[in-house]
């Protein structure tokens, strides 16, 4: 369970942080700027809305998909060897999710629209984006790694 902690404290935290946020907008905090506006907008799709048209199953299939992605990724070690991010990645998830079960969709807020248009999201979708660029930067210096290690054992 020790081993675990630098899984479980980062996941807990970046969940606590993004419902908290959350909350502070579901009970009427909003503040509208020349660039970006802080208001409440209830997602119940994924990504720019898509999917939206699965209405109440969207949740059950993130659920599915989020327990497969954690199966896959104790079987292959990866939150052994990044615990941080991975729980970063599977706080913000479940922090979404759980707004799916909870209120009328995900909670998102900050609304870039200066110059043009962006999608409104939250804090936990910055931490997914944050988790699965450390993720996959790891991955590729490991790989890279691994190749200079081959090239200099050959010669």
């Amino acid at each position: 369970m020790k081993n675990y902690l630098k899984f479980i404290i980062p996941l807990l935290i970046v969940f606590t942080i993004d419902q908290y946020i959350k909350y502070i907008f579901v009970s009427g905090y909003r503040l509208n700027g020349d660039c970006i506006s802080l208001i409440l907008v209830y997602n119940k799709g994924v990504a720019f809305s898509m999917f939206a048209f699965l209405q109440q199953y969207l949740k059950y299939i993130q659920v599915l998909i989020l327990i497969v992605l954690f199966l896959y990724f104790l079987k292959d070690k990866i939150i052994q060897n990044q615990k941080i991010l991975t729980g970063i990645l599977f706080g913000a998830g479940i922090s979404n999710i759980t707004d799916r079960f909870f209120r009328e969709g995900v909670v998102d807020y900050v609304y870039w629209h200066c110059k043009f248009k962006f999608a409104v999201f939250n804090f936990a979708d910055v931490m997914i984006d944050f988790s699965i660029f450390g993720l996959l930067l790891s991955y590729f210096v490991i790989q890279w790694q691994n190749k200079k290690r081959k090239e200099n054992i050959k010669g």
